[in-house]
């Protein structure tokens, strides 16, 4: 007799368990207001499925006083959680029953439960019966699987598609409101099969339409135009290669925007380049500067600035090492708090702190080149850890090169690794406390503020370095 005839019944026994609340022993509150719903189930079974709900649980033993556990998920939505949760008791799911978009949300679910087996399933039904429809919905697509490291095979559909048929998203309707990390992502990929004059009139189109308001008309264009839709489409122009235009096209096209494009990286190197009318395209498939080496996703700073913070790292003038700045946290989606911070972050070593000033254009951060830890309850001497290599630093406007580099000093005390505060360079040097910092020390070279008053934290951000290879 086969063995998985059985399990048919044990599934059936498992779910009416589940529908007639007896015996249970934990509580579940899912959603917010308000739109709450409660779920009855029982602990064992959650333990063994979910591993995320297994580290909840592990923190939040029963209670002697006969008192229920009570859990919450406010980020779930409540009729995708009893979905996922008739999948936990039952362990089957009939995909065919939910629009694709229903199911993008159980994937989400899944992937926050700790569902691998779920995960897997939903990828492979989606990219085999839903291709059409992921075509047609691709921004949503392309931000879910990029988002989340467990979705690999519609990353891998991504990336196909992107590269066999580009005017699948370029001439989209909804091509305008990509997210400015996807729009980079398309553009350099060396695999891009458009000319780079096509890849430029794109950019521009998508700048443009970022706000609507600007002229239609280029020589109608103000000084704050210019400015405007130049931060539109920062993160974009190092990833196209100007160099593999002709000299009309460059005259023609891109001349006129001159006012968009960074004169100290760029802009007096293509002049001079192009002034050369008998010039052909150079045949280059990498980018005219050495940004591409960085890859990072932030909120607070951009490329060029994660350029140079890489040349810090390095000690050099000249980025040897290609880098991934991977993010752990980020304070408006995970929380502000110590305990979030430690949590995330403690026991990784070589982390960036990048931290936006409340109402100011400043942006403040430090390099820890070892691992943050939360073993003390208080300040004291042993709490401090010892290097040579921190730094912190700040910048206190548009300009990249207005900035404040400071070296650690008295490197006994480079560091704090105390529980009731996020990450602390030197003697509060540098330092946050939940959703207030403060910048007061003595141990690093210079003072990176020139105000000792705390600040109020808009949004920070926690990265990982990654050498790849």
């Amino acid at each position: 007799m086969d063995d998985n005839k059985l399990l048919p019944k044990l599934s059936q026994n498992l779910l009416e368990i589940l529908k007639e609340n007896e015996y249970y022993d934990i509580t579940i509150e899912v959603g917010n207001d308000p739109y709450i719903k409660i779920f009855r189930a029982h602990m064992v079974i959650l333990h063994c499925r979910s591993t995320y709900l297994r580290r909840i649980l592990t923190t939040n033993k029963k209670n002697n006083d006969g008192t229920l556990v009570h859990i919450k998920l406010p980020n779930i939505l409540p009729e995708i959680f009893e979905i996922v949760l008739r999948y936990i008791y039952g362990g089957k799911l009939s995909l065919d029953e939910y629009h694709a978009s229903d199911l993008i949300k159980i994937l989400v679910t899944g992937n926050v439960l700790g569902l691998q087996e779920l995960i897997t399933y939903i990828q492979s039904f989606l990219v085999k019966t839903k291709a059409n429809w992921m075509v047609q919905n691709f921004n949503l697509i392309y931000q879910t699987s990029f988002e989340n490291d467990s979705f690999l095979e519609l990353q891998k559909f991504c990336t196909n598609l992107v590269n066999k048929k580009p005017d699948n998203i370029f001439n989209s309707p909804n091509f305008s409101s990509i997210p400015e990390k996807l729009l980079v992502s398309l553009i350099q990929s060396d695999n891009l099969q458009m000319s780079e004059i096509q890849v430029w009139e794109h950019v521009l189109k998508w700048g443009l339409a970022q706000n609507p308001e600007l002229p239609s008309d280029l020589t109608n264009f103000s000084k704050e135009d210019f400015k405007t839709l130049k931060n539109n489409i920062r993160q974009c122009i190092p990833f196209i290669k100007f160099h593999n235009l002709t000299s009309r096209e460059f005259s023609d096209k891109v001349l006129p925007y001159r006012k968009v494009l960074p004169k100290e990286l760029l802009y007096d190197d293509l002049l001079k380049y192009f002034m050369n009318l008998d010039s052909q395209p150079i045949n280059d498939s990498k980018p005219c500067t050495t940004i591409k080496e960085i890859n990072i996703d932030s909120k607070i700073i951009t490329i060029q600035h994660a350029e140079l913070i890489s040349k810090w790292i390095e000690n050099t003038d000249e980025i040897k090492n290609a880098y991934k700045f991977k993010l752990l946290l980020r304070g408006s989606r995970d929380g502000f708090t110590p305990k979030t911070f430690h949590e995330i972050c403690d026991n990784k070593s070589r982390t960036i702190t990048i931290i936006k000033v409340k109402d100011s254009n400043e942006i403040l951060g430090g390099y820890n080149p070892v691992e943050w830890e939360s073993e003390y309850d208080e300040i004291c001497e042993e709490a401090y850890r010892y290097t040579k290599k921190s730094f912190i630093f700040s910048f206190n406007s548009d300009n990249i090169e207005t900035y404040i580099f400071s070296c650690v000093k008295c490197k006994r005390f480079a560091l704090l690794n105390y529980n009731n505060s996020g990450p602390v360079f030197g003697i509060g040097d540098l330092g946050l406390y939940g959703d207030t910092g403060c910048c007061d020390g003595s141990a690093y070279e210079k003072q990176i503020r020139e105000t000792t008053d705390t600040f109020a934290v808009e949004e920070y951000e926690v990265f990982q370095i990654i050498k790849e290879k």
